[in-house]
């Protein structure tokens, strides 16, 4: 079923040009949207995707035993036991085709949002000649950094609607050869923010090949991909070949490990393009510091605090499934702390996001925020709204009952 793909600039508000309004933050604007209310309740915050659950309990020994690394500019690559921790974390956690090489197919990220946002550069730079505008796509809804990446490379950004027909991941048939022929890279989230859908592997596979045919890198944001109640997200590594070619895969430790304020991550797969993007990291990103990559080897060595982790959102979701029920096209997540919910007849998202902060003190985020407007007027997002269940799973149930109460 072919979808429609869209490559303008979302259209602006007020004196933010269109430009500007397109790269404009979802939290700021859902700030000004709420400005002029008061919660109705003490408020409960489901707008931010900010894991409230406890810090591991080794964080602090560890920073302890290598405080003096502050001391110390850190390598852009990382240090040597960092990246055979990640390498041997890919390798337990994920049916790969081969080991990964921590040499050559692993640097470590402030995060996975600034890698992400300097991958678009490097995959502009690297990817070769494009017959045409070079291109970059992406989910829609998307994580903003995906397109103020494609921005900063000066790649037209071409956003691929996800709706509930599409199973919330991009069609794959809807993209035409001349399309693809000019493509730099492609972004794909799984599980997906916000709708928490998981890529199956044969999707990975059929995006692989033609990531090879037409010449472009697959980006795959795997940051929720140990936040699941069921079955394990698989990873686009296990499908990209035995050279991992064209196939960079971006992690953070914030969801699964509860250290968002930390900012550790890595990028892991193809050599030739991690060579490329070191190269950059050299002299624009921002490095990690030695302590912080310690924690890391820690928790990418450590699954019992994962699990322990996964346990308490297993509670909210089972929670959300009692509470919801099927309303709203509520359907539990293959993957994430998310839920996504239709209000398109509660008045449209915006309408939804207000009332439920001025009449029940639940902040959440309109759905059409997260997402841009397609060429044909349509907005992925709009109609619905986003909830993190990220909360302990006390307010959760509140805010779960709050808002049926309302919103019915």
């Amino acid at each position: 079923m072919a979808m429609t793909a869209s490559s303008g600039l979302a259209q602006g508000a007020g004196n933010v040009s269109a430009a500007g309004q397109a790269e404009r933050s979802p939290f700021v604007r859902t700030t000004e949207l709420l400005a002029p209310y008061q919660p109705g309740k003490p408020l409960i915050t489901l707008s931010l995707g900010e894991p409230q659950h406890p810090v591991p309990d080794f964080v602090g020994p560890v920073l302890a035993r290598h405080i003096a690394d502050f001391g110390r500019y850190p390598m852009a690559k990382g240090i040597e036991p960092f990246r055979h921790a990640v390498a041997n974390w890919l390798s337990t956690r994920f049916s790969l085709p081969r080991a990964v090489d921590p040499e050559t197919e692993v640097l470590v990220l402030n995060g996975s949002r600034e890698g992400l946002f300097f991958a678009a550069i490097t995959a502009s730079r690297h990817v070769g000649n494009r017959r045409g505008r070079p291109a970059i796509l992406m989910p829609n809804p998307f994580y903003p950094a995906y397109g103020a990446g494609a921005r900063a490379a000066g790649c037209e950004q071409v956003y691929l609607p996800t709706t509930v027909a599409n199973g919330f991941l991009p069609d794959l048939d809807s993209l035409n050869d001349a399309l693809l022929a000019r493509t730099v890279a492609m972004f794909i989230a799984s599980p997906a923010n916000p709708q928490g859908s998981v890529a199956t592997r044969d999707y990975f596979t059929r995006l692989k090949q033609l990531a090879d045919r037409f010449g472009f890198f697959i980006l795959s944001d795997e940051c929720y991909s140990e936040i699941y109640t069921r079955e394990a997200p698989g990873s686009a590594l296990e499908c990209a070949g035995p050279d991992f070619s064209n196939v960079v895969v971006f992690q953070s430790l914030s969801k699964r490990s509860n250290l968002p304020g930390m900012r550790v991550g890595f990028a892991a797969g193809d050599k030739k393009f991690l060579a490329a993007f070191l190269e950059l990291r050299n002299v624009a990103a921002p490095q990690v510091p030695v302590p912080l990559q310690h924690v890391a080897v820690a928790a990418y060595s450590d699954e019992a605090h994962v699990e322990e982790n996964r346990k308490l959102y297993r509670i909210k979701f089972d929670l959300a499934d009692q509470i919801l029920g099927s309303r709203y096209g509520y359907v539990r997540p293959a993957g994430g702390f998310c839920v996504w919910l239709d209000v398109s007849g509660r008045g449209g998202d915006e309408a939804a996001c207000v009332k439920l902060y001025r009449d029940a003190g639940v902040r959440v985020i309109p759905g059409s925020y997260l997402a841009r407007m397609q060429d044909d007027g349509s907005n992925p997002g709009a109609g619905y709204i986003r909830l993190a269940l990220v909360s302990d799973s006390q307010s959760t149930a509140e805010a779960l009952h709050r808002l049926v109460e309302t919103l019915d």
